[in-house]
């Protein structure tokens, strides 16, 4: 059909109205894509649930959850009645389908999880992929994560960190995985069930050596939260004493390993740490030393505040 005497004002960001000869509108037809949104909800506080992701939860057509019913209590608390639909590691290449041709005819989503930012051990990432191949828009609604809630309190390292997610279920398996780090200088972050904790923290305390500091987050935001930062042999003596409920979901940060002698440059740490106090801040040359010697940062700053008080 051929288009004639369209008017400027008919046409929208969305849409583009047309008008054959005789001067009726023959049809309506869609410029542009929904968007697939990537909503963080509370880990445990629902107050945590930020303004814009509760806009974002009533505005979309559609919500991808994790579990409906876990997310309909977060729904109702905030008086939003939209439809969902289940999308979990055992659907989510067929609902990723549906969900693509949704987007595709001009429909916007919203991803959700059980808790925290969806894909951060959590499903989804088929269906971000395929979004991306079909050039529909991705745009994150950032919020509440576990893993970087507890590296905020952790009292470790957070220049350099790496997450790590679940370990494997199984103890052989599971030391396997912690001696492929036991070399790794950054800080590590890992997620525990409750039935695994214990055996968890035996085997880094095995793997890593009794001594390595590390943070354990129980409940983060919830009502019964506790952090406890130790040592991995500490942790495991204050987990089988009671003193660390053994209940709830944990999120375990670790500190990263002192590096080898082969990864430090051939440099006097200390020798340059003194030369460059006397011209530079003290955080910027520990940040230098830090970077050439490949000593960790907290130690370089521990000499650094030693060498400012003599």
């Amino acid at each position: 059909m051929r288009v004639a005497n369209v008017n400027v004002q008919d046409v929208t960001s969305s849409r583009i109205i047309t008008q054959c000869k005789c001067g009726l509108y023959a049809g309506i037809r869609k410029l542009t894509t929904g968007t697939l949104y990537i909503v963080a909800t509370p880990i445990g506080n629902l107050q945590d649930l930020s303004p814009r992701a509760r806009q974002t939860l009533q505005d979309v057509d559609l919500i991808a959850a994790e579990d409906t019913r876990h997310t309909a209590k977060l729904l109702s608390h905030f008086a939003i009645r939209n439809r969902q639909v289940a999308l979990h590691d055992h659907n989510e290449s067929e609902i990723a389908a549906e969900l693509i041709k949704e987007l595709e005819g001009g429909r916007s989503i919203a991803l959700v999880s059980d808790a925290g930012t969806p894909l951060v051990s959590d499903p989804g990432y088929r269906l971000v992929l395929d979004a991306h191949n079909a050039g529909i828009v991705v745009s994150p609604i950032p919020g509440p994560s576990a893993a970087i809630a507890a590296m905020s309190a952790a009292g470790l390292p957070s220049d350099r960190f790496a997450f790590e997610g679940f370990l494997p279920t199984k103890s052989e398996a599971r030391q396997g995985a912690l001696k492929s780090l036991g070399g790794d200088t950054r800080t590590l972050i890992f997620f525990e069930s409750v039935h695994r904790i214990a055996s968890t923290l035996q085997d880094m305390r095995d793997v890593f050596g009794p001594e390595r500091n590390a943070y354990l987050g129980r409940e983060l935001s919830k009502l019964h939260e506790q952090g406890v930062r130790a040592s991995l042999q500490d942790l495991c003596a204050k987990l089988e004493s009671g003193e660390i409920v053994s209940k709830g979901e944990f999120v375990v940060v670790v500190d990263g390993a002192e590096p080898s002698p082969t990864e430090a440059a051939s440099i006097d740490a200390g020798v340059l740490l003194g030369e460059l106090v006397k011209i530079l801040p003290g955080s910027q040359a520990v940040d230098i030393v830090s970077t050439l010697s490949g000593k960790k940062r907290n130690a370089v700053y521990k000499e650094m505040l030693s060498l400012k008080s003599d």
